[in-house]
């Protein structure tokens, strides 16, 4: 199994993307591999590429990164202390915020029924041989 790749590039935040990803969710420290990420390159383009759009994507990273997270636990070794508990709380904040905004966000309709073909359309309430006003209000078609 190849070992996964940990890059980032500030270059390309304003193109959507795992650099993007990594910017707006502040896991740009790569140097240190999985040490210092909390995902791979991979798992970011993954995530992306399964969610059409860009907070729910976002949304389900900051989900798996708290599940990697979850099993860690502060740390006292004699005069040496690891508040691990502060990483998670900082994303998990970061994920409360995100679902409100998600959450509260107007829903959209889909664009197959926006741009589907109409049943209603202009002057389909019109009566052509009762006068209607397509020719004017005296408008009649000639008897038969």
């Amino acid at each position: 199994m190849a070992r996964p790749a940990y890059s980032y590039d500030p270059t390309k935040i304003g193109e959507p993307g795992k650099d993007k990803m990594r910017f707006e969710l502040g896991d740009t420290m790569v140097e240190g591999g999985a040490d210092t990420c909390a995902l791979s390159d991979a798992e970011y383009t993954a995530i992306i590429e399964a969610t059409p759009r860009w907070k729910r994507a976002k949304l389900r990273c900051l989900e798996s990164i708290l599940f990697r997270f979850m099993y860690e636990v502060d740390t006292d070794v004699g005069e040496l202390s690891l508040a691990l508990h502060q990483r998670r709380d900082a994303w998990k904040a970061m994920l409360d915020d995100l679902k409100k905004e998600v959450e509260s966000a107007a829903p959209m309709a889909s664009p197959q029924a926006i741009c589907g073909p109409h049943y209603f359309h202009a002057g389909m309430m019109e009566n052509r041989r009762a006068g209607g006003t397509e020719g004017g209000p005296g408008h009649v078609l000639p008897p038969r």
